[in-house]
């Protein structure tokens, strides 16, 4: 019983490190997008290129981490079995987040909260080109926020915390922080999104129905609605 406690206060140690190493380099980021980056001095294309070089470094070095440990690359939900079930999955249940999302939003703004704030025109893109590259950017996000928040972060806060629960509420806080730019009402709205992701994540055990409904709620806010609705 004492190795079995000794070998768990390791892996909880050593988990820890690793948590706070990974978090060393992603909150820098954000804290840098949300109060000191001046993106609108750039063009779309360069910085659609630094986000995803950004994020897929974050997802390699989570995929990295969990490699390491030994836990297999199933353990970020990274799971092909199914994958096509899960993708109609996730299109079906994307319906009904948008609905719970637009009703929080209206009972928010009706309490006094602002409206999210529109996408900038920076990270609009305005050529046909420039759309091809902003599909990519959509892909690119789409897996690797998940992978890192859903898939790792998840794991690791549920388990330094020995509560799920707790792991769901602390890396959705994250996420939705990642989105200081959309306001206090878009905040809100990205946190309970993370929270809903992270839900259909440890439903079905694979990322594959939350990367789809991501890409989608991305697609629409990025191409739909500032293409034909503005």
């Amino acid at each position: 019983m004492a190795d079995r406690d000794q070998t768990l206060l390791r892996l909880r140690r050593i988990n820890l490190f690793e948590t706070a190493v990974f978090l060393l380099v992603l909150l820098p980021w954000m804290g840098f997008a949300t109060l000191g980056a001046r993106p609108e001095n750039l063009d779309f294309p360069t910085i659609a290129v630094v986000i995803m070089f950004h994020d897929f470094a974050l997802m390699a070095l989570a995929i990295y981490l969990v490699w390491r440990n030994g836990e297999g690359i199933a353990a970020v939900g990274w799971i092909r079995a199914g994958a096509a079930r899960e993708v109609a999955i996730g299109v079906g249940l994307f319906i009904p987040m948008t609905l719970v999302i637009a009703l929080l939003e209206g009972w928010l703004q009706a309490t006094g909260l602002a409206e999210p704030a529109k996408t900038p025109s920076y990270l609009l893109p305005q050529s046909g080109t420039e759309y091809a590259l902003a599909f990519l950017l959509l892909i690119v996000v789409a897996v690797s926020e998940e992978t890192i928040f859903r898939g790792y972060l998840l794991r690791r806060f549920s388990q330094l915390t020995g509560s799920r629960w707790i792991g769901v509420a602390v890396t959705s806080a994250i996420f939705a922080l990642g989105h200081a730019y959309q306001g206090s009402l878009g905040v809100v709205a990205v946190g309970v999104i993370g929270v809903i992701l992270a839900l259909v994540y440890l439903k079905r055990g694979s990322l594959v129905a939350p990367i789809t409904m991501h890409f989608i709620q991305d697609f629409i806010g990025l191409i739909i609605v500032p293409r034909f609705f503005s």
